[in-house]
């Protein structure tokens, strides 16, 4: 657990995650514009497995279904990284 809640210290956790998440090593920048699914090449339930493993490190409950419900309104629902460290600094 950390006790990052700034958006800068939390950018840059949910990055170190990703760079090495569920086997698959990401080398290129990952910022604020980069996306899961067209960047990444995420898929939908590593995006469940990603809220465990954040709600894990940040050893509290998120509610991800309300970010998800956002998206699910959404014409383009991929999710930047930006978007999900707004939300997790709104929630922490």
């Amino acid at each position: 657990m950390t006790g990052a809640t700034s958006e800068p210290e939390i950018l840059a956790d949910v990055a170190r995650i990703l760079s090495d998440f569920q086997g698959r090593e990401y080398s290129g920048p990952i910022g604020r514009e980069t996306r899961f699914f067209a960047d990444l090449g995420l898929a939908s339930i590593d995006a469940v497995v990603l809220g465990e493993v954040l709600q894990e490190h940040y050893g509290r409950p998120l509610p991800f279904g309300d970010l998800m419900a956002e998206l699910g309104k959404r014409a383009d629902r991929d999710l930047s990284i930006g978007e999900l460290a707004d939300f997790l600094a709104r929630n922490l």
